[in-house]
């Protein structure tokens, strides 16, 4: 059986943090998604920073998040939503792979 995502992907304002973070450094952002998911922190942040290897990468983070918390999607599908709106994908992904326990501003 396959699960959702925790947080919509104009769920942006759920962690005011994680917002800001992404917005103004994304590289950072994406280099903690990818080493959550097993891959290298400082390469994927590099990689974050030359177009289309971006793109490619971003994919094959957000594939492994899904696939590490069993969320239902497509390759087609993150690729959509990554090209339409990486820094939504980017916050969405961000908000999954969080540590529990970390400090978040949740919407009451």
């Amino acid at each position: 059986m396959s699960g959702a995502w925790q947080h919509a992907v104009f769920g942006c304002f759920d962690n005011i943090g994680v917002c800001i973070v992404a917005y103004f450094v994304p590289c950072y952002t994406f280099g903690k998604n990818a080493e959550a998911v097993g891959e290298s922190c400082f390469g994927c942040g590099f990689a974050y920073c030359i177009p289309i290897v971006n793109i490619v990468a971003a994919v094959k983070i957000r594939g492994k998040i899904r696939e590490q918390k069993a969320i239902a999607g497509s390759t087609f599908g993150d690729l959509a939503l990554i090209c339409c709106c990486p820094l939504c994908a980017l916050v969405q992904e961000a908000q999954e792979v969080q540590v529990p326990g970390a400090q978040a501003m949740a919407r009451q």
